[in-house]
C-alpha cells in the first residue's frame, strides 16, 4: 500500500485529483437520488426510464473520475488515449451502472442489493482497466495483481456497502451515504489500480499521432462532466416536477377528502389536509409542529398505542370550541428510526353519526308521530317499575287508553286531522303526568299510562282517571274546526291484578273494552269475572274455527211473500251453529265473535256457498237473500268470489239478494259502491237492509240505485204505537214508490202490521207473520211446484 500511496502523493496533480473525487461524489449521489425515484416508479415504462438515465449519469460519473484522475496522473513520458478503449469504457460503465441499480431496484431485500454491488463493483473495474488499456505512452506498463484484486475488493465493497446504506434512498440523508460509499469505492478501484501500475521507459515505444491528446481528454472531460452536470439538474428538475406535480395533485385529493387526514411524526404534525384544519380550527402553518395528542386529540381508554389503528375520542379545536367526537385510523407510511415512524391519520367526524344513532335510539324507543315511549320500551319499563315497587311493597297502575270517535274524525277530516288529533292527545298525557309515572303509546288510538306513586290504589288511579277523562274530551282545534274526541279507560291494579307487566296490560285491556261496553267515555277497573268471559269468548271463537271446518253450521230459511196477496217470493238465509255441547247457538252469540277473530270472512263465504247450493235445487225459481258482512263488502276478490259460487252452484245470478247495511258502507264508501256495481254487472241484486238506521240514507240511494230497501223491524213493530214510528214508516213506503224502489218490511207479527202495510202499497213482507226461520227440509211446501195457499190470512194474530 505503500506505492498506492507514493503513486498519489508523488505521481499526481492533487488539484486534479480533488476535482476527480467532487465529479464522482456529485454524480453518485445523483445516482442515488434518481434511484429513489426508480423505486417508486409507478409503471415498468417509468421505471425503465428511470433506469438507463440512472445508469448514463452513474456511468459517466465513473468514466469521468477515471480520465480525470489520469490527466492528474504525471510519468513526464508523453500520454495518449486509443479511441476505441476509450469509448468502450464509457460504455461499460453505463451499462453496468444501470443493470447495478436496475437490479437492486427490481429484487427487494438483500438478494437485490447484493445484486446491484456485484454489478456495480465489475462495472467499475471493467471500466477502469479497459480504460487503462487505451493508455499509451513512451514505455512498458507491468501490473502488480495484488494491488488489482485489492482495488476490486475496493470496489465490490464499495458498491455493495453503498446500495445496503441507501436502503431505499428515500431520505437525503440516505441519497448522501450511498453516495459517498460508493464515491469511496470507486476511487479506491483507481488509485489503487493506478498504484499497482510499473512504468519503464522505452524510446522505441512511439505514441502514436491519432491518438488523444490530453488536451482533447481534457475537452472531452469537460463535455462529460457537463453532461453529468446536465443529467443531475435533469434529475433534480424532473424530480423536483414530479414531486411538486404529485403533491399538489395529493394536496387536491386530500382537501377534497371529506375526512380529516393529519400527517405526524413522533407524535409532532408535518402536514394537514383542509378538512381536518376545519375540524381543528387552524391553519396548517398553526397546526404544523404540534403535538397530536393530547394537545388536539384525547383519545379513549384503551390498550395499544393511541395512535395505532381504529381509535375513538374526541378533538378539542384550537379556535376555543366544544369539543369534536372523531374517529382516527393510523397507519405507518415510513419507518423513520431515530426520527420516529412518518404516519397519516385520518380523522372522521363522528358528530353526525353521533346524531344519527341518537335519533335511530330515540326512535327505537320513542313513537315516531307522538313522542312518547313505545310498546317495547313501555313494557321494560313498566316491569323495572313492578320490580322496584314490589321490592318496597308498593303499589301501582296500569291505564289502558281508547279514543272515542278518533275514527270517524279520521275517516271524515283525513290522516292528517288523525294525526293532529293523536299529537295533541299525547301532549295532555304528558302534562297530566307527573314522574315517575309515564305515558306511552301501544299504536293506533291506544295509550297508556302507568302511575307510580300517587298515593294508596285505588283511589290514587281513580283520581288520574277521572282527570285524563276530563282533559281527554276536550275538542281538538284542527283546521279552523274544534273535532270532538273523548275517552274510554280500563284500570289494572299491582299486585291485586297481576304479577307481571303482560298480565296488568290484558287485564286493563279487559277493563277497558268493559268500559266501552258500558257506554264509553267511563273508566272501570279489572274485575275477575271479567277474564273468565274473555276466556269464554276465546274459546268459542277457537270452536268457531273448527265448527266451520267440520260443517256443524245450519242454515235456517225465514220466507219473504208479496204483501198483496202473501205468496212467498224468495227467502233469507240465516245461520246457526249447531254445537255438539252447547246446542243450537244463535247468531247474536257467535257472529260478533267471528268478527274479533277474523273467522267472518270464511263463515260469510260459507253461508253464501251453501244458501246458492240449496236454493238452486228448489224446484220454483225463488230469491235467496243472503247478509253480506262489513268486512266481506270490502274485499277487493267480492265479486270474483261471488261468480265462482254461482258458477259451482249453478244458480242463476237474477236469484241471489245480496243485503247489505248502510253502516256497512262508510268503513271504505268508494271501495263498497266499486264492489257494489261489479256485483250488479254479474246481475246479482243488492238490498239495503235495516233501513232508516243510518245516517246518510238519502245520498246513498241516491248514489247508488238499490233493487230493494229492507224498513228496520225497530220501526214495524212499532206501527200504530208510537206515531214517530208509524210516520217513518209511511215516508219510506212512499219514498220507496217514488224512487220506483220495491220496499220490504221486516218483523212483520200481527194482522194489524199486515193490513197497515198493505194499505200503503208495501211491496213485500218477512216475519213471523209470514214464517218462522225453518231447515231447509221443512220448505218443501213452498218450494215445490204443488199449489199451495196463501200464506197470509186475515186472522193472524
Amino acid at each position: 500500500m505503500i506505492k498506492v500511496l507514493t503513486c498519489l502523493v508523488a505521481e499526481h496533480d492533487h488539484r486534479l485529483v480533488l476535482v476527480a473525487a467532487l465529479v464522482c461524489f456529485g454524480g453518485c449521489f445523483t445516482a442515488f437520488k434518481l434511484y429513489s425515484r426508480m423505486r417508486d416508479a409507478a409503471s415498468r415504462g417509468m421505471r425503465l426510464a428511470w433506469v438507463l438515465l440512472t445508469g448514463l449519469v452513474a456511468g459517466c460519473s465513473i468514466w469521468a473520475t477515471h480520465f480525470i484522475a489520469m490527466l492528474a496522473y504525471t510519468t513526464g513520458l508523453q500520454v495518449g488515449f486509443l479511441p476505441g478503449g476509450t469509448v468502450a469504457s464509457l460504455l461499460i460503465a453505463v451499462v453496468f451502472m444501470a443493470g447495478a441499480f436496475g437490479a437492486a431496484a427490481s429484487v427487494r431485500g438483500v438478494a437485490g442489493k447484493i445484486a446491484g454491488g456485484v454489478l456495480a463493483a465489475v462495472g467499475v473495474a471493467a471500466m477502469h482497466y479497459i480504460g487503462m488499456s487505451a493508455y499509451v505512452t513512451e514505455g512498458v506498463m507491468s501490473w502488480d495483481l495484488g494491488l488489482v484484486a485489492t482495488s476490486m475488493g475496493l470496489g465490490f465493497a464499495g458498491g455493495v456497502g453503498a446500495l445496503f446504506a441507501a436502503d431505499r434512498a428515500h431520505t437525503q440523508r440516505r441519497q448522501l451515504l450511498g453516495g459517498l460509499l460508493l464515491t469511496l469505492g470507486i476511487c479506491g478501484v483507481h488509485f489503487v489500480g493506478m498504484g499497482a501500475i510499473t512504468i519503464t521507459p522505452d524510446g522505441a515505444v512511439d505514441v502514436p499521432a491519432q491518438l488523444l491528446s490530453p488536451v482533447m481528454m481534457t475537452v472531452a472531460v469537460a463535455l462529460i462532466v457537463s453532461l453529468i452536470i446536465l443529467g443531475g439538474l435533469g434529475a433534480v428538475l424532473i424530480e423536483g416536477g414530479a414531486n411538486a406535480q404529485s403533491l399538489a395533485r395529493t394536496r387536491r385529493l386530500a382537501d377534497a377528502a371529506y375526512e380529516g387526514i393529519v400527517v405526524i411524526r413522533a407524535d409532532r404534525i408535518q402536514d394537514a389536509n383542509a378538512a381536518f384544519c376545519a375540524l381543528a380550527g387552524a391553519s396548517v402553518a398553526e397546526l404544523t409542529g404540534l403535538q397530536l395528542a393530547p394537545e388536539i386529540l384525547t383519545f379513549d381508554a384503551a390498550e395499544g398505542s393511541a395512535l395505532d389503528g381504529r381509535r375513538e375520542g374526541r378533538l378539542r379545536p384550537r379556535d376555543g370550541g366544544p369539543e369534536i367526537p372523531i374517529e382516527a385510523f393510523g397507519r405507518v407510511i415510513e419507518a423513520g428510526g431515530d426520527q420516529g415512524d412518518l404516519m397519516v391519520l385520518a380523522i372522521r367526524d363522528l358528530r353526525e353519526r353521533r346524531s344519527a344513532e341518537e335519533k335511530i335510539r330515540y326512535l327505537a324507543e320513542h313513537d315516531g308521530l307522538t313522542g312518547l315511549a313505545n310498546r317495547n320500551v313501555m313494557q321494560s319499563r313498566l316491569n323495572q317499575a313492578i320490580g322496584q315497587v314490589g321490592a318496597v311493597g308498593e303499589q301501582l297502575a296500569v291505564i289502558c287508553i281508547d279514543l272515542d270517535h278518533f275514527k270517524e274524525a279520521n275517516d271524515l277530516h283525513g290522516h292528517l286531522a288523525g294525526d293532529a288529533i293523536l299529537t295533541e292527545i299525547a301532549r295532555r298525557l304528558q302534562r297530566a303526568v307527573v314522574a315517575p309515572s309515564f305515558a306511552a303509546r301501544l299504536g293506533g288510538d291506544e295509550f297508556v299510562v302507568v302511575q307510580i306513586g300517587g298515593g294508596p290504589q285505588p283511589a290514587a288511579s281513580a283520581e288520574l282517571s277521572t282527570v285524563l277523562l276530563d282533559i281527554l274530551a276536550q275538542p281538538v282545534s284542527y283546521a279552523d274546526q274544534d273535532l270532538p274526541v273523548g275517552a274510554s279507560l280500563g284500570i289494572s291494579l299491582y299486585p291485586d291484578d297481576g304479577a307481571s307487566g303482560e298480565a296488568l296490560l290484558a287485564n286493563a285491556d279487559m277493563a277497558l273494552y268493559r268500559a266501552k261496553d258500558n257506554g264509553r267515555g267511563a273508566y272501570c277497573f279489572f274485575k275477575r269475572e271479567m277474564d273468565e268471559n274473555i276466556r269464554v269468548r276465546r274459546t268459542l271463537a277457537r270452536e268457531l274455527r273448527t265448527a266451520i271446518a267440520d260443517e256443524q253450521l245450519v242454515l235456517h230459511y225465514q220466507p219473504l211473500a208479496r204483501a198483496e196477496d202473501g205468496e212467498v217470493c224468495g227467502f233469507e238465509a240465516l245461520v246457526r251453529w249447531n254445537h255438539p255441547t252447547r246446542g243450537l247457538v244463535a247468531p247474536l252469540d257467535f257472529i260478533p265473535i267471528a268478527e274479533e277473530s277474523g273467522l267472518i270472512l270464511p263463515l260469510g263465504e260459507w253461508v253464501l256457498r251453501r244458501a246458492c247450493a240449496d236454493a238452486a235445487q228448489w224446484d220454483k225459481p225463488l230469491r235467496i237473500a243472503v247478509n253480506l258482512s262489513p268486512v266481506q263488502l270490502h274485499q277487493t276478490n267480492l265479486a270474483t268470489t261471488v261468480h265462482e259460487i254461482l258458477m259451482e252452484t249453478g244458480l242463476a245470478p237474477r236469484r241471489l239478494e245480496l243485503e247489505i247495511t248502510e253502516s256497512a258502507l262508510f268503513k271504505d264508501y268508494q271501495r263498497a259502491l266499486d264492489n257494489l256495481r261489479r256485483l250488479k254487472a254479474l246481475g246479482v241484486r243488492i238490498a239495503m237492509d235495516d233501513f232508516g238506521t243510518g245516517f246518510s240514507s238519502l245520498s246513498t240511494l241516491q248514489s247508488f240505485p238499490f233493487d230493494k230497501i229492507k224498513i228496520d223491524k225497530s220501526f214495524v213493530e212499532n206501527i200504530h204505537r208510537h206515531d214517530r214510528a208509524t210516520a217513518i214508516v209511511r215516508a219510506v213506503l212512499s219514498l220507496g214508490r217514488s224512487l220506483e224502489i220495491p220496499v220490504t218490511a221486516e218483523g212483520v207479527e200481527t194482522a194489524e202490521q199486515l193490513e197497515f202495510l198493505r194499505s200503503e202499497a208495501c211491496t213485500e213482507v218477512q216475519g213471523y207473520a209470514i214464517g218462522r226461520p225453518a231447515p231447509l227440509h221443512t220448505l218443501g211446501d213452498w218450494t215445490d211446484d204443488a199449489e199451495i195457499a196463501p200464506v197470509l190470512k186475515a186472522d193472524v194474530a
